[in-house]
């Protein structure tokens, strides 16, 4: 692990804040599903209630905006996840839910709403340094120009990362995280030099799973209780415990991560609902 800068030799402090990209807006829906009821129907109604139901999201998954998990543990039987361009688009899909039959039979447990977010520290940090020699005021028409055009040049190149298909892959591990802002460890009051310094060395972890785990970061400050959300999308579950656990020796996750609930689902196809439905497990 690289030795920790002496903060107070860093000279010409930058601005706080990193630049941040936006993407889909995102909505986790976790549900238990009332099996007691659900056994009282014939099966003809059941089968037509589970196509009704898939009728519904049909065009949404073949997107890659929605997808079905059945959740292990005692925390929900059913996660359903949301891509949308808005939040508008998010709110219509929880009243798509709230119309079908099969909502009589699902009842909430929890949920996250979020937003895909990329930070851009390297940018932020090379960019501010940039305009701070050149005694560029933040916030002035140079300085917020010069930012745009950055926004603008990131977003064109990290596209596809800011409006993903959700991953066909089998397991998903969702959790909300927050860092560390108390009297003994508070990670906004370290110079952004230092954050970039931290999040690069912890992205070299990440970036040794690729091809085993994709990672989708989402933003939720100010839309929900933690700060961000993150979703692992993986073949093989034991990929997030390794994953999960290397990561916890990095700096920025010893000394200012805390984690919520862990989340995990398996992938079910709307097509499969039916099966689900009758106890049976997507294949």
């Amino acid at each position: 692990m690289a030795s920790t800068p002496d903060v107070t030799t860093i000279t010409k402090e930058l601005p706080a804040v990193p630049l941040t990209l936006e993407g889909y807006s995102v909505l986790h829906q976790m549900f238990r599903f009332r099996w007691a009821d659900w056994r009282k129907l014939e099966l003809p109604r059941q089968s037509h209630i589970a196509r009704e139901f898939a009728a519904s999201f049909a065009a949404l998954e073949q997107e890659g905006k929605f997808a079905a998990y059945s959740m292990l543990g005692h925390k929900g039987d059913l996660m359903l996840v949301h891509f949308g361009d808005s939040f508008d688009d998010l709110n219509q899909a929880e009243l798509t839910i709230d119309r079908t039959t099969l909502r009589d039979y699902l009842e909430p447990v929890h949920s996250y709403l979020s937003i895909i977010e990329l930070s851009l520290y390297d940018s932020s940090v090379k960019l501010f340094r940039q305009l701070t020699d050149r005694g560029v005021a933040p916030l002035s028409e140079e300085w917020n120009q010069a930012v745009q055009e950055t926004i603008d040049r990131q977003k064109s190149a990290m596209h596809v990362r800011l409006f993903p298909r959700i991953p066909d892959t089998r397991y998903l591990c969702f959790y909300p995280m927050d860092r560390r802002r108390g009297e003994g460890k508070n990670w906004y009051l370290l110079p952004i030099e230092e954050r970039q310094r931290q999040m690069e060395e912890h992205g070299m972890v990440g970036r040794r799973y690729a091809g085993k785990v994709q990672q989708i970061i989402t933003g939720s400050i100010g839309f929900d209780d933690w700060e961000w959300g993150v979703d692992l999308f993986s073949a093989d579950p034991l990929v997030f415990k390794k994953l999960i656990y290397e990561m916890r020796f990095d700096q920025v996750s010893a000394e200012y991560a805390l984690f919520g609930q862990f989340f995990l689902g398996l992938r079910c196809p709307l097509d499969k609902l039916g099966d689900w439905v009758n106890g049976t497990l997507p294949r």
